[in-house]
């Protein structure tokens, strides 16, 4: 990490410069500071909404491909949720594999939310990255 200090002319006044990015997440505004800025031994950042409705979708999918449960609306009704909330979360699911390993580190696209995910999102991976304005560095398919 790179830190700034400068002492102004008149010897009293310290000025310290920490270079940190803003990212917008679930309209409000983040800051992402740079690699190696936390304490190893700080407790783990919580984790967002986006990254929490991912995990419960691959969750409900794991459900029903084992047979634990029939089907969306068995667990629409045991957990009270309406269903067509469930299958809009569902969708998470057909994200492209580095959009959900973005979302999971928290590095996911500035403005991304869940709300944006959860209307159209198209199924080809390369489509889902142009939509969403995530471009990684060695992204194949």
């Amino acid at each position: 990490m790179s830190v700034e200090r400068t002492l102004l002319d008149d010897g009293k006044i310290l000025s310290i410069r920490i270079p940190m990015e803003f990212k917008k997440r679930g309209g409000r505004k983040e800051i992402i500071l740079p690699e190696g800025a936390l304490d190893p031994n700080a407790p783990p950042a919580e984790e967002s909404a986006l990254a929490i409705s991912l995990a419960r979708a691959h969750q409900w999918l794991e459900l029903v491909e084992t047979g634990a449960v029939a089907s969306l609306s068995d667990i629409s009704e045991t957990l009270k949720l309406d269903l067509s909330y469930l299958a809009r979360l569902m969708k998470l699911t057909l994200l492209a594999p580095d959009i959900k390993k973005a979302i999971l580190a928290g590095t996911e696209p500035s403005g991304l939310s869940l709300a944006k995910l959860r209307k159209d999102i198209p199924v080809m991976w390369s489509d889902q990255r142009e939509l969403l304005g995530h471009h990684p560095s060695n992204t194949t398919v």
